[in-house]
């Protein structure tokens, strides 16, 4: 799986992101060609440069915007960026997560100033230079065949910034409506080390947040911010292979009895005893016993430190005089609970996986149960809807 991870020490912004891209060996003709599909009638003019920030060699890029009457960056509203995006020739999923960004940008917007999403007026971020930043992040992604994107917890930086609606403090309050749920810090460096555009570019892209993963790198790049600093303004992009690592290992132990005497009543009620005292599973075999007895083996896996507990409801609540133990080894998958919305009602679902591989998804069968007692509708029919939705859900969340 071919995978991003950014490294975001010094911050980020759109631009450092288009120059990490760059550095990594994105075509800086390539991009250029695409970019002209955008209908913006020469408004911008690219700037890049091999910059040396603290010692390590980066790309800067820049848009430096071509003003025909004053020198006023252009604002814009969602709907006349929705508008320029759609109407140029670029392929649909550029398009397409283009649209996202700004659709997340616009929210938080929204959400800061306490207004409907076709209210928001884009300043900063409506200017040319932050819609070639987003178009220009969502050609180089497709062009490089990223399939996953990863990121450190991001330097925020400290003080106030100048915006359009006067000075704010940093993180901007876009930007910080933007990083909700997202690990960030801040050290003794001063200024605006993530904008909005980086913020907006960088969570619609990433998959999770956290120290670098299990990864191969092939290409290391590092694109330039505009700041000198005490530490390197660059930020630094590794694209490499991620295999997902294997299920986990784990040691547990098995607990087993033969039983060919126990009224066949009791075993639910063991059953459920067993679960209340910690065993991981239980199950039950028909087996053949010595003098031909039909009877049943009970299977206890147990993953606590002392097994007493289990020992004491199988002597307690069967008729067994004996058990047996060993040790065992058992892999499993990462687990997730998620809620999906069917026709007919919520369901959890549980999604087995292994590493960035969804491996399994299984409905819980009593959210199904319920809804197909209370609709009437075949109880396969409602896990059938319930996976698809399911998978439906990873697939959206696995972006583009």
């Amino acid at each position: 799986m071919k995978t991003a991870y950014f490294d975001c020490f010094s911050g980020i912004s759109g631009n450092m992101i288009i120059g990490a891209f760059l550095s990594a060996g994105m075509p800086l003709d390539y991009l250029k060609c695409e970019l002209a599909k955008l209908p913006l009638d020469n408004e911008y003019q690219l700037i890049t440069k091999n910059v040396t920030k603290q010692g390590i060699g980066a790309c800067y890029f820049d848009v430096k915007p071509c003003h025909d009457q004053d020198h006023q960056p252009h604002s814009r509203h969602l709907h006349h960026i929705r508008e320029l995006i759609e109407q140029s020739s670029l392929a649909g999923r550029v398009k397409k997560l283009s649209l996202e960004i700004f659709q997340r940008l616009g929210d938080a917007e929204a959400t800061v100033h306490r207004c409907s999403l076709d209210e928001v007026h884009f300043h900063e971020v409506g200017g040319v230079d932050a819609i070639i930043d987003i178009v220009g992040a969502a050609i180089c992604y497709h062009y490089l065949g990223i399939e996953r994107v990863s990121a450190s917890p991001l330097h925020v930086g400290h003080g106030m910034v100048k915006c359009a609606h006067g000075m704010m403090p940093v993180p901007a309050p876009a930007t910080a409506q933007l990083l909700k749920g997202i690990p960030i810090y801040s050290t003794e460096v001063k200024g605006e080390l993530v904008t909005p555009t980086g913020a907006a570019i960088l969570t619609t892209l990433t998959d999770e947040f956290g120290p670098l993963p299990p990864l191969t790198p092939e290409i290391i790049g590092y694109g330039a911010g505009t700041w000198e600093l005490p530490i390197p303004n660059v930020l630094r992009l590794y694209l490499g292979e991620m295999k997902p690592p294997s299920p986990a290992q784990e040691t547990a132990a098995i607990l087993e009895a033969t039983i060919d005497d126990m009224n066949p009543e009791f075993y639910p009620f063991l059953m459920e005893k067993l679960f209340q005292a910690g065993a991981a599973d239980v199950f039950l075999t028909p087996i053949q016993m010595k003098k031909n007895r039909p009877g049943i083996l009970v299977t206890i896996t147990s993953r606590l430190a002392n097994h007493q507990p289990l020992l004491d409801v199988l002597f307690a609540e069967s008729t067994t005089i004996g058990i047996r133990t060993h040790p065992v080894a058992r892999y499993t998958l990462d687990r997730a609970l998620h809620t999906v919305e069917t026709s007919l009602g919520s369901v959890r679902i549980k999604i087995g996986k292994a590493g960035a591989g969804i491996l399994n998804i299984s409905p819980e069968y009593e959210d199904c149960r319920l809804l197909a007692e209370k609709t009437g509708i075949p109880l396969k029919d409602i896990y059938l809807e319930a996976q698809a939705k399911g998978y439906q859900l990873l697939k959206k969340n696995q972006k583009k």
